[in-house]
């Protein structure tokens, strides 16, 4: 990202989901390498469309005309993704994500991350989550933490 670029917060919008499931891709492409996650397009791209986008409230992160990122927030305050692309990591771009889920969501957010993720856990508990649990993810069967953050 470059030092004079802004980052814009909008609604989605259904010509983002191209962009918004390759950046999926890549994301978690980087971090779980092992993982084919171009084999999992098709299911992801299902349940992007079947449950994510008629049942959550979805904002981008725009730099200029690219997205940059994007965070899922159910009515029930469940954070389902927070998915910022590999040119953002380390700007400012996760938080004012973060930022807007809380505003959408004022009375707590939940969130379900996977516990070898060492640096989501990190940015969440700088970002005032607290653990609050452990599961299995019902689909990768990897073990989760379940993480909240009350106002």
């Amino acid at each position: 990202m470059s030092p004079t670029a802004a980052i814009t917060l909008r609604a989605y919008r259904p010509a983002d989901e191209d962009a918004a499931i390759e950046l999926w891709r890549l994301t978690w492409q980087l971090a779980y390498p092992a993982i084919d996650f171009a084999a999992r397009v098709p299911w992801w791209r299902e349940r992007w469309r079947s449950e994510l986008v008629p049942a959550t409230q979805i904002v981008v992160a725009e730099d200029g005309n690219t997205l940059a990122g994007f965070v899922t927030i159910d009515p029930t305050g469940y954070l389902d993704q927070l998915v910022v692309g590999p040119d953002h990591w380390g700007s400012p771009v996760a938080r004012q994500l973060l930022g807007e889920a809380k505003r959408l969501s004022p009375t707590g957010i939940t969130l379900l991350v996977n516990e070898d993720n060492a640096r989501a856990i990190a940015f969440y508990r700088k970002n005032g989550f607290v653990d609050d649990g452990r599961d299995v993810n019902p689909t990768s069967g990897r073990p989760v933490l379940r993480l909240r953050w009350t106002p």
